[in-house]
């Protein structure tokens, strides 16, 4: 008999985690960690109720696995147990990558993508666990021939999305978000070896899209939580200069290891054993513990924002929907510079612009596909009655203080 772990989970109820590898995987400090990493980085500052972790989340996505493996094998798709089990470390594991405040500080601390952390670590526990995660990263690789497998875990309908929409919708309490994820699962099957939805699920699909560009503006691309966002990069590439300039500051030591060095991914190719070590060690504590000590550091530019960041005291964002006019960037820096306490050195970290795009659903990378009933298959994307139009939207910002106090 399989014995299980039951967990009660806020949004799911009672979840299981079966005994055996999944849950040593659980267990293992690698992935514990990720009780330490916030789901939604810094969105509380919106949304106080959003203080979900990234283990939450990994989990949630490990019991919609289980529920789409076993609505497939009633389906009659062929899935072995030692398939079950790889899909299910791979879903498990697929976020094992994320670094402090998950994606705000993924190309400032070091210059490598989670995903890519996220193999390594899959390889470094396979090491620990003598070679039982061979089929997992194949898996998560796109390697294994049954392709629908990797779509499950990586793809525009995975359950990585279906979990994330639906848990950052329950803890924000932004009902948009709220999908009917069971429906979807329901209506997955298999043919020719990929994913689809049967042509009954297709509204639920579209409502799954809408719910997705609506929580992205509303939530994850919000004015004030991408401001807050782009403030604390600024005091950890600030933090970073100072420190490579030798100047000492106080921090915890996990934080300092990364903020001494600017590694790469071949830094972490060549020595995985010992900067995953270092890496698995680093967490929102120690950023926010640097935070708070850096308030009174002797540079007055890293004070301000980590005084900022902790009092939440956030620049003004400004969203426009075309680039931004070069008259009004150059009106908003005569006004900083206007103000007694900058100076020339502070404009790069006080006025910061860029674009953030977002597209619900987009025709390059693997269309969700549509089962009809006479057995045609239509990539959404050509489903006469679909409502959502692939489209990228592109916001231009510009972000900079409400007043010149410090």
């Amino acid at each position: 008999m399989n014995r299980k772990k039951i967990l009660n989970d806020p949004v799911y109820g009672f979840v299981n985690i079966p005994y055996g590898i999944l849950f040593d995987l659980v267990e293992h400090p690698y992935f514990q960690r990720l009780r330490r990493i916030k789901q939604v980085s810094l969105t509380h500052y919106v949304y106080p109720g959003a203080l979900h972790t990234r283990f939450h989340h990994a989990l949630g996505a490990l019991h919609l696995m289980s529920q789409a493996i076993e609505v497939l094998r009633s389906k009659g798709t062929e899935i072995s147990e030692e398939e079950a089990t790889a899909v299910s470390i791979a879903i498990l594991l697929h976020d094992i990558g994320h670094g402090p405040f998950s994606h705000t500080l993924e190309h400032t601390l070091i210059n490598v993508h989670h995903e890519e952390l996220s193999i390594l670590f899959m390889e470094r526990l396979n090491q620990i666990f003598n070679g039982q995660l061979d089929l997992a990263i194949t898996v998560f690789k796109d390697e294994y021939p049954k392709k629908f497998l990797h779509q499950l875990v990586s793809g525009q309908l995975d359950m990585d999305r279906l979990d994330y929409l639906n848990r950052d919708s329950f803890f924000t309490g932004v009902h948009e978000g709220v999908i009917g994820y069971d429906r979807i699962i329901k209506m997955l099957d298999v043919h020719d070896g990929e994913l689809v939805v049967e042509e009954k699920g297709i509204y639920s699909i579209e409502k799954f899209l809408i719910a997705r560009r609506l929580m992205y503006w509303q939530v994850y691309l919000h004015k004030t939580v991408l401001s807050a966002e782009l403030m604390m990069v600024q005091a950890l590439k600030r933090a970073k200069l100072l420190a490579q300039n030798g100047v000492v500051l106080e921090m915890p030591s996990n934080l300092r290891f990364f903020l001494d060095d600017n590694l790469t991914r071949e830094d972490f190719k060549t020595q995985p054993e010992t900067l995953l070590d270092h890496f698995s060690a680093l967490d929102d504590h120690d950023i926010v513990s640097g935070l708070k000590a850096w308030q009174s550091a002797p540079d007055p530019i890293l004070s301000y924002f980590s005084k900022c960041l902790i009092q939440r005291r956030l620049f003004k964002l400004e969203f426009h929907n075309e680039p931004i006019p070069k008259s009004h960037v150059d009106g908003i820096r005569e006004k900083l510079m206007g103000y007694p306490f900058f100076t020339e050195e502070w404009l790069p970290y006080l006025l910061i612009s860029g674009k953030e795009t977002n597209s619900a659903y987009n025709t390059f990378n693997d269309e969700i596909k549509i089962l009809f009933k006479d057995g045609q298959v239509l990539p959404m994307s050509m489903v006469v009655d679909h409502g959502v139009q692939p489209r990228i939207f592109t916001k231009h910002y510009l972000c900079y203080p409400k007043g010149g106090s410090v």
